[in-house]
């Protein structure tokens, strides 16, 4: 197998040529046809994630074809086009895993952080953490969904669990923001998106996919919204986000890193606004919402590049030189 490895926090990730994995008792293995390039991918390899293991191939966002299948596996096929998100193992016996909550496991397994994930050509999964990748889009369409559209899913029925929401704030229109987007005007709802000041290419793709409005982040919406996301790990954004949202209004923040919240007053948070977080994601939220967003035709704006240009890839969305997601191809070549 051909590979992408984090050796240490900070520097780039290094090409490997490794024996294929085998994959052991309750796991399948993949050949990787695309990857999505997260931007907790960048809080690993930037070391904002503390380092589960070294070294560590990342990338969570995968689809792949099965061609090998371990003892123990029953519900996938040899030959089977499936995708692989960020959770990739939960003990099943903590009191989270018992209530339903596996997102909340007391220890979980992660794929690209824990267990080595998709900047390859092979990838072992568990099969009971694989799912059926969406038809109807191409491999390196449908990769993005499987974190990017899971957790702005994840955030967005966060965002609606105390009041109805018909105006929304999206800050940071990036990979989640822009599928999710999609997803929230199908269902009627007025979408405000926030990007980072002048950014002029998320602002037009904002435009282009339905948003009512687009601007930066530092400036106030023309209306007060229902409830806000933000997806851009930014913790400024936090007081920002409460002082746009009406009375009763939630924001959400839907990373698993941010920067530190300052301080903030009291009054842009009293009359019942919450401020609440989404923490990684669930099988149930992956079978909600890819049929969901099939229905609704949701599809990613992609920026190809090859799997060796990895750290291209990286740089390319710390900078943030593109609108959309970037996604990892073997086939383009290393």
């Amino acid at each position: 197998m051909f590979a992408m490895s984090l050796s240490r926090p900070g520097e780039p990730l290094r090409a490997e040529t490794r024996p294929d994995p085998e994959p052991g008792p309750g796991e399948v293995r993949l050949r990787v046809r695309a990857c999505g390039v997260c931007r907790t991918d960048l809080h690993i390899v930037d070391g904002e994630l503390e380092p589960q293991r070294s070294p560590i191939v990342p990338g969570h966002e995968i689809i792949g074809v099965v061609d090998a299948i371990g003892p123990g596996v029953s519900g996938v096929e040899l030959g089977a086009r499936v995708g692989v998100p960020w959770l990739g193992a939960t003990c099943g016996t903590c009191r989270y895993c018992r209530d339903g909550e596996e997102n909340l496991c007391d220890a979980p397994g992660f794929t690209g952080w824990t267990r080595d994930g998709g900047y390859a050509d092979v990838v072992v999964a568990r099969a009971d953490y694989v799912f059926p990748a969406p038809e109807g889009l191409s491999d390196a369409e449908a990769a993005p969904l499987m974190c990017a559209g899971l957790i702005g899913y994840r955030a967005w029925r966060m965002a609606e669990q105390a009041r109805p929401v018909k105006r929304l704030g999206l800050y940071g229109f990036g990979a989640a923001a822009h599928l999710l987007a999609q997803l929230a005007i199908h269902q009627g709802q007025e979408i405000y998106a926030f990007t980072r000041s002048g950014d002029a290419a998320a602002q037009g793709l904002a435009r282009e996919l339905g948003c009512i409005w687009a601007g930066g982040s530092d400036e106030a919406p023309p209306q007060e919204l229902d409830a806000a996301i933000i997806f851009a790990p930014v913790g400024a954004l936090v007081p920002a986000a409460l002082r746009a949202v009406r009375k009763g209004g939630t924001v959400v923040c839907g990373g698993i890193h941010m920067s530190d919240i300052p301080s903030f007053p009291y009054s842009i948070l009293w009359e019942e606004r919450r401020v609440v977080s989404v923490a990684n994601l669930t099988r149930r939220d992956a079978l909600e919402y890819l049929p969901l967003a099939a229905k609704a035709g949701v599809r990613p704006q992609v920026k190809l590049y090859a799997l060796g240009d990895a750290n291209t890839a990286l740089n390319d969305l710390r900078a943030g030189a593109f609108a959309g997601a970037a996604v990892l191809t073997p086939d383009l070549g290393d």
